[in-house]
C-alpha cells in the first residue's frame, strides 16, 4: 500500500510557474520509536548544556566568542569568507586585511542576535522581531538594498544561478501570501503544545518555506532557532547554534526541507533537526568544557602574582583571545605601561604570544583559546 502523504501545502499557479504555499502548522505526526529516541537524546543533551551554562561564573563572557563563531559559520553558508580569528581581531580593534563588507556582514549577525535577545525581554518571538532581525542584518551590508526589515513585494525563488521561476528548485509563496503565512506561523509558535524542540523544528521549516525576504532568509531562520531556545528558557544563554551542523550536512539539510515540501516527509525533517540539536549540544559542551578548563589553569598560574592585573587580563581573554596593551589599559582603567607589563607577564607564563613582530602597537593572542574556538565541529554529515 502506498504511503499516505501528510500534505505540506498547495501549489498556486503564477502563469509560467507555480508557487508553493505551506499549509498551516502543525501537521499530523507519526511518533515512531526512532523519532522518540532522537527527541529524548536531544532533550537530554540540551539539558546538560543548560546545566553547564547555569554553572558558568560569568556566562556572558563565554557567550561572546560563541556568538562570533556562529556569526562566522552562518555567514559562511551565504558565501562570506571572514574567519573567526579575523573577526575577533577586528573586534579587539586590530587591523585585518579582510574585506570590510565581509566583516560588516558577520558583525551584523552578532548585532541582530543581541538585539533579538533584548527584544525577548519585552516581546514573545513574533513577526515584529523577525522584521527587526532582518533590518539589523542587512544594514550597510551587501544586499542592503533588498528592502531591509520589509517583507518582499515581488516573487523570489531558489535554484542554481541564472535559473528562472520556471526552472527553480523551489518557489515560495506569492507576495500577497507572505504576511498571512507569517501570521499563521506566529500563531503556531504561541499555541503549540508539541515538545519545544519539535515546535522549533516545524517553525524553522515553515519560515524557510515562506522565505519572506528578498535576501537574508537563511540567516534570520538560523537566528530564530537560537532565540526560541532562549525565549522558552530551554537554555539560560544562547550557547547552542546549528549553523555548523547545517553546513557540514548541507546536502541533507536542503534535501530534508525539500522532502517536506514535495512529499510531506515531516518525520524525516524533524529527525534530521533533532540530530543536529544533539550533535551541536555535544559540541558546545565539549568546547565550553575545554575553554573553562584552560581558563581555570591560567587563573591558577597567576594566582600567586603580587598584582591582580594578570588575573583580570585572563578574564578579558575569555571574551576575546586577542589583546593589546592599549585595550587592556582602557578596559581595566590602568596606565598603558602597567597593562603592557601585565601582558608581558602572561607571555612569560605561556598564556599569550605576540602576533607578528611589531615593536609598537603590539598584538597578543591566547592561541590555545582561539584554537578551541576555531576547531571544526566533529559531525557526521549523514543521519545515523
Amino acid at each position: 500500500m502506498a504511503k499516505k502523504l501528510n500534505i505540506p501545502g498547495r501549489k498556486v499557479s503564477q502563469g509560467a510557474f507555480s508557487a508553493f504555499v505551506p499549509a498551516p502548522l502543525p501537521p499530523q505526526l507519526d511518533w515512531t520509536p526512532r523519532l522518540l529516541r532522537l527527541l529524548s537524546d536531544a532533550d537530554r543533551l540540551v539539558g546538560q548544556l543548560a546545566g553547564e551554562g547555569a554553572r558558568l561564573p560569568n556566562p556572558h563572557v563565554l557567550l561572546r566568542p560563541f556568538t562570533w563563531r556562529e556569526a562566522v559559520l552562518s555567514s559562511m553558508i551565504e558565501g562570506t569568507q571572514a574567519t573567526l580569528g579575523e573577526l575577533l581581531a577586528a573586534e579587539a580593534g586590530i587591523a585585518v586585511e579582510r574585506s570590510p563588507d565581509d566583516l560588516r556582514e558577520v558583525g551584523n549577525y552578532v548585532i541582530a542576535l543581541e538585539h533579538g535577545i533584548e527584544l525577548l525581554k519585552e516581546l514573545p518571538l513574533c513577526v515584529r522581531i523577525i522584521r527587526e532581525l532582518h533590518e539589523k542584518l542587512m544594514t550597510g551590508a551587501r544586499g542592503h538594498h533588498a528592502a531591509r526589515g520589509e517583507f518582499r513585494k515581488i516573487q523570489n525563488w531558489i535554484g542554481r544561478p541564472g535559473c528562472t521561476p520556471a526552472t527553480a528548485s523551489f518557489v515560495p509563496p506569492p507576495p500577497d501570501e507572505v504576511e498571512p503565512c507569517l501570521a499563521g506561523w506566529e500563531k503556531f509558535l504561541h499555541a503549540s503544545d508539541l515538545p519545544p524542540l519539535v515546535t522549533i523544528a516545524l517553525a524553522h521549516y515553515q519560515f524557510e518555506a515562506i522565505h519572506p525576504f528578498l535576501d537574508g532568509n537563511g540567516r534570520v531562520g538560523r537566528l530564530l532557532i537560537t532565540l526560541f531556545l532562549v525565549e522558552r528558557k530551554i537554555l539560560p544563554t544562547p550557547l547552542l547554534y546549528l549553523s555548523a551542523f547545517f553546513e557540514a550536512s548541507r546536502r541533507d539539510y536542503y534535501e530534508s526541507l525539500r522532502g517536506v515540501s514535495e512529499r510531506g516527509e515531516w518525520a524525516e525533517w524533524i529527525e534530521y533537526f533533532l540530530l543536529g540539536i544533539a550533535r551541536m549540544s555535544e559540541d558546545a559542551l565539549n568546547r565550553s568544557g575545554q575553554i573553562n578548563g584552560k581558563l581555570t589553569d591560567w587563573q591558577r598560574l597567576v594566582a600567586g602574582e603580587s598584582s591582580k592585573l594578570p588575573a583580570r587580563l585572563v578574564e578579558l581573554l575569555a571574551a576575546n583571545p586577542f589583546i593589546t596593551a592599549k585595550a587592556g589599559a582602557e578596559k581595566l582603567g590602568v596606565a598603558f605601561t602597567t597593562s603592557q607589563r601585565a601582558i608581558e607577564r602572561l607571555v612569560q607564563l605561556g598564556i599569550v604570544q605576540q602576533v607578528g613582530s611589531a615593536k609598537r602597537d603590539r598584538v597578543y593572542c591566547a592561541r590555545a583559546l582561539l584554537d578551541i574556538l576555531e576547531e571544526p565541529a566533529h559531525l557526521t554529515p549523514v543521519i545515523a
